[in-house]
């Protein structure tokens, strides 16, 4: 396995985590900004309230693109097998 090699296993890696991570922070960043503008706006300043939200946000996005997030997993998962049989396994 050489450098080029490494460095493609690499990239696709990156990829990989942020197409997973992505819309998980994403949804997570935009609950906790609107929760935020609202404890502004009301001024309440309880820390533990963003927390509900936040979990049924995540769980909403597991639920609805769990599926292709697993099969995306599955597939470089397959992806890195293949690379090990093919540079001999070792």
């Amino acid at each position: 396995m050489n450098e080029a090699d490494i460095a493609e296993l690499m990239r696709v890696t990156g990829m990989v985590i942020l197409t997973l991570a992505g819309p998980l922070l994403a949804i997570a960043l935009a609950i906790g900004l609107v929760i935020a503008v609202l404890q502004a706006v009301t001024q309440i300043n309880e820390a533990t309230l963003v927390f509900i939200p936040k979990l049924l946000g995540i769980g909403a996005v597991l639920l609805f693109m769990g599926v292709s997030m697993f099969s995306s997993l599955a597939d470089f998962t397959r992806f890195l097998i293949d690379r090990m049989v093919a540079s001999g396994g070792s």
